[in-house]
């Protein structure tokens, strides 16, 4: 599985990093409006048969999105018009934002399953209470929050922690990704665990769609 990345071009073509342009757009409530514009591109671009990858592609939602009455609607109508198969969707929502609006989450990923698209609680393992909440969403997938990998090789605390994340998921039939992987140490690591996917620099760097 593929995960969307955006960039922003100034007025002089640079392109300026999510850091720089997703707080103000979360700030001044557009983040929305930012996240209807990829979903749409990337259906379009899925279905104009311009894609060359088999397997899914996954789109982070802002907590903004998660909370919006029309964004399922929105999505709905766009698969419904389109010939991209809905298992090819994943959408990825932060662990704070799931727990900031539980019940718009758990509403958003019913609707979503219904359609077919996967979910995926993303950055897992950054709240206090993580594992009482992952009960409460049925998810597909999480993404371990990549602080845990980043020193998995050194912290055995961490290694602790992502063991545990993921034998919790197991009996939760739930997949696990490590984000991070950025060495073949800590590949091994999480290999050895039996995280079911992983995902950063060693294997891949953003590139271009």
């Amino acid at each position: 599985m593929r995960e969307i990345l955006i960039r922003m071009r100034d007025k002089n073509g640079q392109l300026i990093l999510p850091t720089h342009f997703i707080p103000p757009a979360e700030r001044y409530d557009v983040m929305n409006k930012i996240d209807h514009w990829v979903i749409k591109n990337l259906i379009d671009f899925l279905n104009a048969g311009k894609d060359t990858y088999n397997n899914g592609y996954s789109i982070n939602l802002s907590g903004q999105s998660l909370t919006e009455p029309k964004m399922p609607g929105y999505i709905e109508a766009l698969l419904a018009s389109s010939d991209v198969p809905a298992e090819k969707i994943c959408f990825e929502i932060t662990e704070t934002a799931a727990i900031a609006n539980l019940n718009a989450a758990r509403n958003f990923i019913k609707r979503m399953h219904k359609l077919g698209c996967h979910i995926l609680l993303d950055d897992f393992g950054s709240g206090l209470s993580s594992f009482a909440y992952l009960k409460a969403l049925p998810i597909d997938y999480i993404k371990i929050d990549g602080r845990f990998i980043q020193s998995i090789a050194n912290d055995p605390v961490d290694e602790a922690m992502v063991r545990m994340i993921h034998e919790i998921a197991q009996v939760m039939h739930i997949k696990t990704i490590a984000e991070f992987v950025e060495t073949e140490e800590s590949f091994e690591i999480v290999r050895k665990i039996g995280i079911d996917y992983i995902q950063g620099y060693l294997i891949a760097r953003p590139e271009p769609l």
